[in-house]
C-alpha cells in the first residue's frame, strides 16, 4: 500500500526532493569518473581513444587476469568454507554446534589485510614457524619446499577465511528453511542422501549462496590492503599506484572506469540471475537435525573449527602474542588515531543514517518510479571499491575547488570533509538496505490512520515510525561506524596530511615490516567490530525464531 503524496506536493518538492538531491550527492563521484577519464584537458582530440587504447594492450590485460584469478580461488574456497559450514550446522547436531554457529560468524571482524599481515609474519622465510623447522632438522634457505604466502593464493586464502561469513549466513538461513517433507518425498522414490541433497535441498538454497557470492565477489575487487601488501597488480592496487604513484588522475580514471563497468555488470548479473533462480520452499516446521557421534561428529566440529581458529582465533593471538613480546607498548599517537578514526567514522554516521532515513521514509510514502530509481543509484555505491569512489570524489572536489572560489576550494578539498564524504557516499547502501527492510515491516495502516487524525508526513514519523525504528537505526549506525573505521583505500587517497586512522597505520607499520607496531590498532580494529558482529548474530537467530513462530501461528 502506498500513501499519496498530495500533502507533500502542496509545499513542493519536500521529502522526495530531498530525497532526489542526497541521492544525486552519493552518485556524483561515480558520474564524474566519466568526466575525468575522457578529460579535454588532460587528453586532446583521438588521443583521449589512443591513452584508453594504449592501456588496454599494456596493463589492462595483467590487471584483468591477476583480478579474474584472485576472483574465482576466492570464490571457490568460500564456497568450501561457507556451504560447507552451513550445511553442518543447519543439518546436524553435534558437540559444540551453538557455539560454532556464532563463532563461524566472528572472522567478520577481522580484516583481510590484517590477517594477511599476521600470517605473513608467521609464515615468511624469517618467520618463528620456518625458523624453528631449520633449527630442528639443521635445513638451510633452499633446501626445501615451503608454500609462498606473498602469493595470489595466499590473498586468495586470507580474503576468503574474512568473506566467507557472507555465503555462511546467507547459506545457512536458506537450508534452516528447508522444507523436510521434499527430501523425504525424494527418498521415499530411491534417491540416495547425496543425490537428494544435490536434486532437492541445493537448488533451493542456491539463491541465497548466489548473493552471498556476489557480495565475496564485490570485496574481493574491492580490496586493496591485501594485494597491495602481497604486491599483486589488480585492478584496485593499479588504480591507486596511477593516481598516487605516478601522479596520473586521467589514467587512474580510465582504469577505475574500467572497474566500475566491471562492478555494474557483476551486479546487473546476480540480479538478473537471482531473478531466474527464485524458489519457495519452506516449510511450516524447521527440518529436524541429525545427531552426529563418534567420528563423524568429531570431524563436523573440525570442518567448522577451522575457519574460526584460522579466520579470527589465531590471528587475533597471534596479534596479542606480536605486540606483548616485542615489547611495541602502547605509542603515544595512539589517542590521535582513535580521534581521528572516531571523528571520521563518527561524522559519516551523523550525515548518512538521517539521509538514509530520509530516503527510505520517502520511498515509503511515495510510488514514482524516478524516486525509486535515484534511491536504488544511490545504493549502488557500496558495491564500488573505495579507491574508486576516492577518485570520483576527488574529481569532484577538483571541479568544486575550481568553482566558488578559493576559500570554499581550501574549505572542501584535501580535508577531512572530503574522507567523511567518502564514506557516505560507500556506505549509504549500508544504513538504507536496513532502514528500508525495518520500514517495510511496519504496517501501512498505521501511517493510515495516522494521517486521519491530520498528522502531516514528518510528524508521522516522529511520532509513529520513530519508536519502531529505533533498535533498527542504532544498528545501522553500528554497522556504517564499522565499515568506515575499516575503510583503507578511500582514506589513504583523501585524508588530509598527517591525519591517520587506525586502518591507515595499522597498513602503514604492516608495509614497513613493523608488525608489533601494526598489532595494537589492529587489535582494536577488531574489537571495535566484534560488537555489530555479535549483534548480528544474535538479531540473524531470532529473526529464525520468530520466521517460524509466525508460520505456525498462522497455520
Amino acid at each position: 500500500m502506498r500513501l499519496p503524496l498530495s500533502s507533500m506536493r502542496r509545499r513542493g518538492p519536500g521529502l522526495a526532493g530531498f530525497a532526489a538531491l542526497i541521492a544525486a550527492i552519493v552518485v556524483a563521484p561515480l558520474l564524474a569518473l566519466v568526466g575525468v577519464a575522457f578529460s579535454a584537458s588532460s587528453v586532446a582530440g583521438d588521443e583521449r581513444l589512443g591513452a584508453l587504447g594504449h592501456l588496454l594492450v599494456t596493463v589492462l590485460p595483467g590487471y584483468t587476469v591477476q583480478t579474474l584469478m584472485l576472483v574465482v580461488l576466492v570464490v571457490l574456497l568460500v564456497l568450501l568454507l561457507g556451504v560447507g559450514s552451513a550445511w553442518l550446522v543447519a543439518a546436524f547436531e553435534f558437540p559444540g554446534r551453538r557455539v560454532l554457529e556464532v563463532g563461524l560468524i566472528l572472522p567478520l571482524a577481522m580484516p583481510a589485510f590484517v590477517m594477511a599481515y599476521v600470517y605473513t609474519d608467521v609464515l615468511d622465510t624469517s618467520g618463528p614457524l620456518q625458523s624453528v623447522l631449520r633449527q630442528w632438522l639443521g635445513w638451510e634457505v633452499g633446501d626445501y619446499w615451503f608454500p609462498q604466502v606473498r602469493s595470489l593464493p595466499g590473498a586468495a586464502l586470507f580474503l576468503a577465511l574474512a568473506l566467507y561469513p557472507y555465503v555462511y549466513m546467507l547459506a545457512r538461513s536458506a537450508f534452516i528453511d528447508r522444507n523436510p517433507s521434499m527430501a523425504e518425498a525424494a527418498r521415499s522414490l530411491g534417491l540416495s542422501p547425496l543425490r537428494v541433497w544435490w536434486q532437492v535441498t541445493w537448488p533451493v538454497a542456491r539463491p541465497s549462496v548466489a548473493a552471498g557470492v556476489a557480495l565475496v565477489t564485490m570485496e574481493t575487487l574491492a580490496d586493496f590492503g591485501t594485494v597491495s601488501f602481497f604486491a599483486i597488480d589488480t585492478f584496485s592496487a593499479g588504480i591507486y599506484r596511477a593516481w598516487q604513484s605516478m601522479g596520473d588522475r586521467v589514467t587512474a580514471a580510465q582504469l577505475a572506469l574500467v572497474l566500475l563497468l566491471i562492478v555494474i555488470g557483476l551486479v546487473r548479473l546476480e540480479h538478473h540471475h537471482r531473478g531466474r533462480m527464485a524458489f519457495h520452499a519452506r516449510g511450516l516446521r524447521p527440518a529436524e537435525r541429525s545427531m552426529l557421534e563418534g567420528r563423524a561428529a568429531v570431524l563436523a566440529w573440525l570442518a567448522c573449527s577451522v575457519p574460526v581458529v584460522f579466520g579470527f582465533l589465531l590471528p587475533c593471538g597471534l596479534l596479542l602474542r606480536s605486540w606483548w613480546l616485542d615489547g611495541a607498548g602502547i605509542d603515544p599517537r595512539l589517542a590521535q588515531w582513535l580521534m581521528n578514526t572516531a571523528t571520521l567514522s563518527g561524522l559519516a554516521v551523523v550525515i548518512t543514517v538521517p539521509c538514509a532515513l530520509a530516503v527510505a521514509y520517502a520511498l515509503r510514502i511515495s510510488g514514482a518510479r524516478w524516486l525509486s530509481a535515484a534511491a536504488r543509484l544511490s545504493g549502488f555505491g557500496y558495491a564500488v571499491p573505495g579507491v574508486v569512489m576516492g577518485v570520483g570524489l576527488l574529481a569532484v572536489l577538483t571541479a568544486w575547488d575550481r568553482g566558488p572560489g578559493e576559500f570554499t576550494g581550501m574549505m572542501f578539498g584535501g580535508t577531512l570533509l572530503a574522507v567523511v564524504y567518502a564514506y557516505c557516499a560507500r556506505f549509504f547502501a549500508v544504513a538504507q538496505q536496513g532502514l528500508e527492510a525495518a520500514l517495510q515491516r511496519i504496517s501501512p495502516s498505521m501511517d493510515a490512520s495516522a494521517r486521519s487524525l491530520g498528522c502531516s508526513p514528518m510528524q508521522v514519523l516522529v511520532r509513529v515510525h520513530w519508536p519502531l525504528l529505533r533498535v533498527s537505526l542504532a544498528t545501522a549506525a553500528l554497522l556504517v561506524f564499522v565499515d568506515c573505521l575499516k575503510e583503507l583505500p578511500a582514506t589513504l587517497v583523501l585524508r588530509p596530511f598527517n591525519m591517520d586512522t587506525l586502518a591507515v597505520v595499522s597498513y602503514q607499520f604492516a608495509s614497513d615490516e613493523r608488525l608489533a607496531q601494526a598489532a595494537l590498532p589492529a587489535l582494536l580494529i577488531v574489537l571495535a567490530s566484534l560488537l555489530p558482529v555479535l549483534l548480528l548474530a544474535r538479531t540473524f537467530a531470532q529473526w529464525q525464531g520468530m520466521r517460524y513462530d509466525s508460520d505456525s501461528a498462522g497455520a
